[in-house]
């Protein structure tokens, strides 16, 4: 049986809500004007819950038409404010802009980038080399969990993933604040779905013109959930 199953709306309405929140710097409140001007009525709480609800479905069901990951790893932590307090996001991209994968911690620790590296050991590649600031844990991990990849070290090398937190950043700000480690988790889960998708990283709307391919895909993923 479908997700959608048992819902008021169709939908086509509610991965356009997803969709939109996901990709612009909107706030649930932002997303329920644009919907009234349209003529539907959705509470910004509605919209709420379709995001945390349905983001972590979309990225499921988009994993089997992704690329997998190249071989060069750019991987760094940025904070975010959660309920008032510092909490971190463990990212990692490749060497072509691919987001490979996500973790939200509270912690900037062993475990947390052990965890992380597990996760994004899941998607189909060992890199031949990872590149880190010059955190003293990753060191250990990579020894443990990679130790045929190649490890650098060298801060200024790292300016790819840097650059990237800055669009995911730029998303989270509208936002003024989030309450919960899981709701930092589904946002910035969803928004490297959006890069990974306007990227060309997924077999999804491949014959789509480009401005409409996060559209297409949308729809795509939606038959699948």
């Amino acid at each position: 049986m479908s997700e959608f199953a048992g819902f008021r709306f169709p939908p086509e309405l509610i991965v356009l809500a997803v969709r939109w929140y996901l990709r612009f710097a909107l706030s649930y409140r932002d997303v329920e004007e644009l919907l009234a001007e349209r003529g539907i009525e959705v509470d910004h709480v509605t919209v709420y819950r379709w995001v945390r609800r349905f983001t972590p479905l979309l990225v499921e069901a988009a994993r089997p038409c992704r690329h997998r990951p190249a071989s060069r790893w750019f991987v760094d932590e940025t904070y975010v404010k959660i309920a008032g307090r510092w909490a971190y996001l463990y990212r990692a991209v490749d060497q072509h802009g691919q987001v490979i994968d996500v973790l939200a911690s509270e912690r900037r620790d062993q475990l947390a980038a052990r965890r992380f590296f597990q996760q994004a050991l899941t998607h189909g590649r060992r890199p031949v080399e990872v590149t880190t600031d010059k955190a003293p844990v990753y060191p250990r991990v990579l020894d443990e969990l990679l130790p045929e990849a190649c490890h650098v070290d060298a801060a200024r090398e790292n300016n790819r993933i840097e650059s990237d937190h800055s669009r995911l950043k730029a998303r989270l700000r509208p936002m003024r604040g989030l309450k919960r480690l899981r709701s930092a988790q589904t946002v910035s889960t969803g928004h490297a779905l959006i890069q990974n998708i306007r990227r060309g990283h997924y077999e999804l709307a491949t014959d789509a013109d480009p401005r409409l391919r996060l559209s297409v895909a949308f729809t795509e993923l939606a038959a699948a959930v």
